[in-house]
């Protein structure tokens, strides 16, 4: 494993157009030419993030669990596979998965006890050789050092020393190693990891061009189909992922809790059900152009993105706040709502037009940013701005629109009770004028 820090040109100074995701797609189809090599295209902070959210550099980690190592390796093998070929992953790879030569020495019980050995005798001597035990103490004045003995360097890596190193045996006579144990080289694992007291094996999965849920949730789906885990074994994913879960788990909580708060505060302002009700329909409004602008520039929905929605929902209740609380103030000086509505409406055009205006001009540099710190910056400034654009446009039309119709009916409404009040006492009084009315 190597790592490559690649400093890039000002954009300005680039022969091609290129973004930065076409860029790290070129580098990763030419470096990958190379016979032996896995490239993968990173940021020094990005992997610092990532690792201190699972310990596994990788957007989403699948974690394999259970006890033995060979089962695991092949269970995590039989994952990968699968996870490679879901739609939007763009590179998937076993975390530390390679093997090294590992020297292996298995105590052969049976011919050891024939000797009178037992396993720790023999695994004394292998201690003694191989990683060196010590013999004595030596003195220097007043510092006391111990003295380990061991085989010679150029000795521990000859194998059929090894095999030839004696062990003592209660009856007297030594014998070789050879003889009470199997030595061998074979490939082990470079790593062994545990977490939560349990053996695992990571996957790292790094994705691009699709969303992340659905990636999960898609890559859950085939891995529960297609890899049968013995009893004890399971799989969980985590990684970015579980931060992005985690963090919407709060904000569906956050929202409504807002747009309730919200509720409360206008209400306190109107004094009104139906006016309060009235301006929290912008909300629904405002949402379709900010849904519509992640769309069409091919923005999934993020955390960031979920914040921006939050303050659209502000910009969006204030500007039904302007128009609202003047249609009510019309109304208060004994307008009719048709007539409250239009004069309305226009004279507060410029209103809602310049509050969106700020807004939208504001955050547009940050929409079209593409340097350090975009990828957090851009998905609230698109839905903020895809936002104001429907709400203002449906602030101007749709809500002057529904304030009328309940006005209407509210009049309509009045008006017919006070005709069942005045109707009764007029034939009471005068049958004749009842039936004229």
């Amino acid at each position: 494993m190597a790592e490559f820090f690649v400093d890039l040109k000002p954009p300005a100074e680039w022969s091609r157009r290129l973004t930065r995701e076409e860029l790290a797609a070129q580098i990763e189809e030419a470096v990958g030419r190379v016979p032996g090599f896995d490239p993968a295209i990173s940021q020094p902070i990005r992997d610092n993030v990532l690792e201190s959210i699972s310990q596994i550099d990788g957007q989403i980690v699948i974690k394999v669990f259970g006890d033995d190592p060979a089962t695991l390796r092949a269970k995590a093998s039989e994952a990968l596979r699968i996870v490679s070929g879901v739609r939007g992953v763009s590179r998937a790879f076993i975390d530390r998965g390679g093997q090294v030569p590992q020297l292996q020495i298995e105590v052969d019980r049976p011919r050891a006890a024939r000797y009178g050995l037992n396993v720790a005798d023999v695994e004394d001597v292998i201690e003694t050789a191989l990683g060196g035990k010590v013999a004595t103490e030596i003195w220097e004045g007043e510092k006391r050092f111990g003295v380990a003995v061991r085989l010679r360097d150029e000795d521990r890596r000859d194998i059929a020393g090894i095999k030839n190193v004696l062990v003592d045996t209660p009856a007297g006579p030594r014998v070789p190693l050879a003889e009470v144990a199997n030595i061998s080289v074979r490939a082990g694992n470079m790593n062994i990891s545990r977490e939560s007291g349990s053996r695992l094996v990571a996957i790292a999965v790094f994705i691009r061009g699709r969303d992340m849920g659905g990636i999960v949730q898609e890559a859950r789906q085939k891995v529960a189909e297609g890899v049968a885990f013995p009893p004890g074994y399971y799989v969980t994913f985590g990684g970015e992922f579980e931060n992005q879960q985690r963090a919407m788990t709060r904000l569906a909580v956050i929202v409504p809790v807002s747009i309730f708060l919200i509720f409360i505060l206008l209400f306190h302002a109107f004094g009104s059900v139906r006016n309060a009700a009235i301006i929290l329909a912008n909300i629904p409004l405002a949402s379709i152009g900010g849904i519509v602008a992640l769309y069409l520039t091919g923005i999934h929905l993020s955390v960031s993105a979920a914040i921006g929605f939050i303050a659209l929902f502000g910009q969006a209740v204030l500007n039904g706040v302007v128009m609202v609380s003047y249609f009510a103030q019309l109304r208060g000086q004994g307008l009719p709502p048709r007539e409250a509505v239009l004069t309305g409406a226009a004279v507060r055009l410029r209103t809602v037009l310049m509050t969106a205006l700020l807004a939208m001009l504001g955050l547009l540099p940050m929409a079209l940013s593409h340097g350090i710190g975009s990828e957090v910056q851009k998905p609230l400034a698109v839905v903020v701005i895809g936002g104001l654009v429907s709400a203002t446009l449906l602030t101007l039309m749709v809500l002057p629109t529904l304030y009328f119709l309940v006005e209407q009916r509210v009049a309509r409404a009045a008006e017919s009770e006070q005709d069942q009040r005045v109707r009764p006492g007029i034939d009471t009084l005068d049958p004749q004028a009842a039936f004229e009315e």
